[in-house]
Formats: structure tokens, C-alpha cells, sequence
């Protein structure tokens, strides 16, 4: 039974390439309940830094100018009917594609360790929950945007499984990035995640973890239904 307390949210959290936005969708799509991918939001200001110069080629950040421009930015879904999938907008442009790129892969984690970022967005993602019956994934959702959660779910696997499945996305995409950069990408993430100051990448105490290494999707969908469905009977 769920606590009159806590929110009822789902919260998934975990590293990259553990299929948590998978688990996400198949759940809102299961139980009738509303998905919102907070990586996507993260990506789309790093999409933001790069087209409008505020990152160099070396991959230093103007912090200040994008800091003045959050104000200016605007984030929000939009459900594609014909593909059946939640597509990014980022001020009104579809940027669903542009945002999944290696290029902006490669600078997500630092625009996401900035605390305003971070501040800027949890309080969209805190807003958007406050009706409940949502499922929102990604690597604070558990601990500091919804840490009354009536659910968590911490996901993980083992790194060479993590990897093949990026590298296997990326080649699905006509990426040619060879596996040994797609894996020093993963684990330079995974740094940043893990020893950024603000809201760093942990396991809530009260979070059920998920090692799906061995797992099907459709095995991890099942796990995760039933576990959602007591939790919130």
C-alpha cells in the first residue's frame, strides 16, 4: 500500500545504457501512467550550448551566457501518434533526433553537473509532477527531484553489457563510433555522474536495484509492473 506521504511517482535512476527510459516507457504505456524523460531535458540545454556557441571545441563551457539563457529556454514533450514514442521540443522545435547524438552525448555530463542546470531543471521536473501518475528516469529522480516516490527503481548491468548495447544503439542509428570509444565515453559519464558536487548519481536508500545484465526487456518490463502494481495497490 502506498503511504498518503509520498507521491505517486515512479522514480527510476541508474546508469547509462541500463535501459532505464525502456523500462520507463513500458510502464506509462502498461499502467496508464505519464512519462517524462528528464535525460532528454539535460540533453536538449546541451543541444542548446552547442548550436547557439556556448561550448568550445574543447569542450569548455561558457558558463555564464548559458546561464543567462535558461531563462529563455523552453522544454517540453510532444506524443508522436504515428510513431507512438514522446519526442523532445526545445522552444517549439522538434529535437528528438539532434539530441541523441554522439556530439551531444559527449557534453551531456558536464552541462548536467552545473548546479543552476540542475536547478533550472529539477524544478520543471518537480512542476510536472505535482498531479502525480507519472514515471520520470534518470540519475537524481529517487534522491532529490521525487525522494517521496512511492516507487524506485535503481537499474545497472555490467559494463561490456552496457557497452554493447550503446554501441549497438549507435550502429542502429549509422553511428560508426568503434566499441572502445563508446566504452571510454560510458565510463567518462559514469565519472561525472558518480563526483559531480550537486545531486550526484546514488542509490536511494529505499530504491530497489535492478541488475537486468542477464535480462530480456520483456523480463524487466514483467518485473517491473508487478513491482509498481504492489507498491501501489
Amino acid at each position: 500500500m502506498v503511504d498518503s506521504k509520498k507521491q505517486r511517482v515512479v522514480a527510476i535512476d541508474g546508469y547509462s545504457s541500463t535501459g532505464k527510459s525502456t523500462i520507463a516507457k513500458g510502464l506509462a504505456s502498461r499502467l496508464g501512467l505519464v512519462y517524462i524523460d528528464s535525460g532528454a531535458m539535460y540533453r536538449a540545454v546541451a543541444y542548446y550550448a552547442l548550436e547557439n556557441g556556448l561550448i568550445s571545441d574543447d569542450g569548455k563551457i561558457n558558463t555564464e551566457k548559458l546561464y543567462d539563457a535558461l531563462d529563455t529556454i523552453e522544454i517540453d514533450f510532444h506524443f508522436n501518434s504515428e510513431t507512438g514514442k514522446s519526442e523532445t521540443l526545445l522552444n517549439a522545435e522538434n529535437v528528438e533526433n539532434q539530441i541523441r547524438t554522439p556530439r551531444v552525448a559527449a557534453v551531456v555530463s558536464e552541462v548536467s553537473a552545473l548546479s543552476r542546470v540542475r536547478s533550472f531543471l529539477v524544478f520543471q521536473q518537480q512542476k510536472m509532477g505535482e498531479k502525480g501518475g507519472i514515471v520520470m528516469d534518470g540519475r537524481d529522480i529517487g534522491t532529490v527531484v521525487f525522494p517521496h516516490a512511492a516507487v524506485k527503481i535503481f537499474t545497472t548491468a555490467a559494463e561490456d553489457i552496457r557497452v554493447k548495447r550503446r554501441f549497438d544503439e549507435l550502429r542502429s542509428k549509422g553511428d560508426s563510433s568503434d566499441m572502445e570509444s563508446v566504452r571510454e565515453n560510458l565510463l567518462h559519464r559514469d565519472h561525472i555522474d558518480e563526483n559531480r558536487a550537486d545531486s550526484p548519481l546514488r542509490r536511494a536508500e529505499d530504491a530497489i536495484v535492478l541488475d537486468n545484465s542477464q535480462m530480456s526487456m520483456d523480463e524487466q518490463l514483467e518485473w517491473a509492473v508487478r513491482l509498481v502494481q504492489d507498491r501501489m495497490a
